[in-house]
């Protein structure tokens, strides 16, 4: 525990664009979560699936990419 492994994570510029990605996304789900009540119909499909699922994407991927891609590598 708290042992960096020797080759695990990522390069500067793909934690960087993945960074962003998050950020970016992450923008129009406060928007969804504090704009008036009237407002949320209108809000709800883009969030749910675009911005929702591709904000769970890039930091499950920012946090266990190793991981995933050590499984994918094994099949």
């Amino acid at each position: 525990m708290g042992v960096k492994q020797e080759g695990v994570g990522m390069r500067p510029l793909t934690k960087g664009i993945f960074r962003w990605i998050h950020l970016v996304f992450g923008i129009p789900i406060l928007g969804y979560v504090y704009s008036p009540f009237d407002q949320i119909p209108n809000y709800a499909p883009a969030v749910r699936f675009v911005f929702l699922p591709l904000l769970l994407a890039s930091g499950l991927w920012m946090w266990k990419g190793h991981v995933v891609r050590r499984v994918m590598w094994r099949r």
